[in-house]
């Protein structure tokens, strides 16, 4: 009766149990997953939220297919004065700005205007798991190729080259990666755009922890930002390159449910990508028109927000390192951005085992590697938008977990 496609494994894995038998024993849970900010106790300026949905013009329909103008204004404002890959373009155009109702829902949009069914597209290991179900949905194959650890993490493009095949149709990149907190360098993004024009393939570019740098706040704080942070894809132009975003990381929105895509690369091809996805967009109009007509609003509250979870960012990763300091068994590997940091920890079964007992006895709640596709047993990652005494009295536990 029902689709291939949508064969997935519905069992709940043992992690998931496990949480349910802890959550009914009521006792204090330490979560060091937490990716909603919106539950994180941050302070929002509820009221010019509120006062920006309340804008008369949305009791008028004004079918977009590519977003309203205004807001697709926003969006190029939003790029203004980064630093691109290629010095191909200064600005974005807002005319190659499509909006969608989130990220999940462009990744489809890309996918169906790029691949066959049984096409492929290249994506980076470790990365996030969604893309898994995405490309089910598309009805197309993602191949892996690694990311490697060497004082950070660079791209193995000799992996990447020998996975590529006739059905390739585009490379996917996450910058800053998720959960490495690794950019893409300027020579690395070079080399993509010689691959991907060559062989007539896109870039994929998911970069909504963009605004993430470590160590400072710098631009929050008026600092100059390092230049390869501050590098993005919307403003690439070697190769057809679709870069997303959107206000759930960017201004810590997630229910308000908008995202867009930046097409850019070669004039001709960019047309006709931009003028097919056009298409694609005005068979849903997704996005809806209050929040469209909110979004210039929502980014301009951008700067606070994130200067808050930036601020929560590096006092738990102060606190994580102080504890590192102490510890005879766990390693923190390197990290340029995002907010999630990747413990190395020792081998003493699978990160299932681990992060299993870790919560029966400790009751701190870790993600295992493998839930990013890491290749090898013995890496936690943990969230660093916990709440601060949260995250502490949880990295204090995880470390008596396993040192003893």
């Amino acid at each position: 009766m029902f689709a291939s496609r949508t064969n997935w494994r519905l069992e709940t894995n043992r992690l998931t149990r496990a949480l349910e038998e802890h959550r009914k024993s009521g006792k204090t849970l330490f979560d060091l997953t937490a990716s909603n900010p919106t539950e994180c106790g941050l302070a929002y300026p509820e009221r010019e939220i509120l006062a920006a949905l309340a804008d008369p013009r949305a009791l008028v329909y004004r079918p977009e297919s590519k977003g309203l103008p205004e807001a697709r204004e926003a969006v190029a404002e939003y790029y203004a004065g980064r630093v691109g890959f290629s010095a191909s373009a200064s600005r974005v155009d807002p005319e190659r700005v499509l909006l969608a109702s989130g990220t999940s829902e462009a990744y489809s949009h890309i996918f169906r205007l790029l691949c066959e069914a049984g096409d492929e597209i290249l994506f980076p290991a470790p990365s996030y798991p969604l893309f898994e179900f995405l490309a089910d949905l598309a009805d197309i194959r993602l191949v892996p190729y690694p990311l490697l650890y060497d004082h950070g993490w660079q791209i193995d493009f000799a992996s990447l080259r020998a996975a590529l095949t006739p059905r390739s149709r585009g490379v996917l990149v996450v910058h800053p990666n998720n959960p490495t907190g690794s950019f893409v360098k300027p020579r690395e993004a070079a080399e993509l755009a010689e691959i991907c024009a060559t062989r007539e393939m896109a870039i994929v570019a998911d970069e909504v922890f963009l605004d993430y740098t470590s160590g400072r706040v710098r631009a929050l704080l008026g600092a100059r930002q390092n230049e390869d942070q501050a590098h993005t894809f919307a403003l690439h132009g070697a190769a057809l390159t679709f870069t997303l975003s959107g206000l759930s990381k960017i201004s810590l929105l997630p229910q308000m449910k908008l995202a867009w895509t930046v097409v850019s690369g070669p004039d001709a091809i960019v047309q006709t990508a931009v003028e097919r996805l056009e298409i694609i967009a005005d068979t849903y109009l997704s996005p809806s028109t209050p929040v469209q007509l909110a979004l210039p609003k929502f980014l301009s509250l951008r700067h606070e927000l994130q200067a808050q979870l930036q601020r929560r960012i590096a006092a738990n990763l102060s606190a994580l390192d102080a504890m590192l300091r102490e510890s005879k068994s766990l390693a923190r590997l390197d990290r340029e951005g995002g907010w999630y940091a990747i413990l190395r920890v020792p081998v003493t079964g699978t990160d299932d085992d681990l992060t299993v007992a870790l919560l029966e006895r400790h009751s701190v709640l870790a993600h295992p590697g493998h839930f990013f596709n890491f290749s090898r047993e013995g890496f936690l990652v943990l969230s660093l938008i916990t709440p601060e005494n949260k995250f502490q009295e949880g990295v204090t536990r995880l470390r008596a977990f396993f040192d003893g």
